[in-house]
């Protein structure tokens, strides 16, 4: 499987795990999900291997954003249609190598991930 690295070209955390992965020398795909849509298949894949709650940013501008009826009762079914709907409810970077899945960009998990 191709690595792939989910999120969108703007965000500045996204621009920093491209740059380690080109700095790295790791083939990877970039996949914008600002300009390509996102398939629900995915978003149950990284639900089922690591559960939503690691993929769902609770802490983003977008959640806070949010009526407080939208934010309350959240499980996994309430996320999928919330993260589908809006993709910035998803933590990003995402770093899929086909093994593992990493949220977020630290220079050290993506080396665990990437063998680099």
């Amino acid at each position: 499987m191709t690595t792939t690295l989910y999120g969108f070209k703007a965000c500045d955390t996204v621009k920093k795990a491209r740059k380690w992965l080109d700095d790295k020398g790791v083939e990877h795909r970039f996949f914008d999900y600002r300009v390509e849509r996102l398939d629900p298949k995915t978003v149950d894949d990284w639900f089922a291997r690591a559960g939503w709650e690691q993929v769902f940013n609770c802490g983003s501008t977008s959640f806070r954003e949010l009526p407080d009826a939208d934010k309350t009762g959240l499980d996994a079914k309430k996320a999928r249609a919330m993260i589908l709907a809006e993709t910035n409810l998803i933590k990003r970077p995402v770093l899929d190598t086909g093994d593992r899945l990493v949220f977020g960009f630290k220079p050290d998990a993506y080396s665990a991930a990437t063998g680099k």
